[in-house]
């Protein structure tokens, strides 16, 4: 399972490229990647009192591990771990900083 930004170039050892955030991102064709699992990103709220603070992200990753125990969440989340059996699967996301993000907790939790 590899974890990149939606704008780095694709590679052939990608497998299936699914993009985890709520929000489309700006300047991205479709076809940029094989899904689109916006359900499994946090809350608009979380999302927003976060505010990419990496002083923030301890915080951030616990209210975000107990959102993804939502059944819709959850559900998303297990389409990942689907995909990820069938094959190379990465994992991508908009975010510039990509260590301290919900992409970020999500890879820890598939790896």
């Amino acid at each position: 399972m590899r974890l990149r930004r939606v704008y780095d170039e694709i590679e052939p050892g990608d497998g299936t490229r699914v993009l985890v955030d709520r929000v489309w991102p700006r300047g991205v064709a479709k076809g940029s990647f094989d899904e689109w699992i916006k359900d499994v990103a946090p809350s608009t709220e979380l999302r927003k009192w976060f505010g990419h603070d990496p002083a923030k992200f301890g915080e951030f990753r616990k209210r975000y591990l107990a959102e993804l125990k939502d059944p819709e969440q959850a559900a998303a989340l297990n389409r990942i771990r689907e995909l990820e059996k069938a094959g190379p699967l990465t994992i991508l996301t908009a975010t510039k900083d990509v260590e301290h993000s919900h992409a970020e907790v999500l890879a820890s939790l598939l790896s």
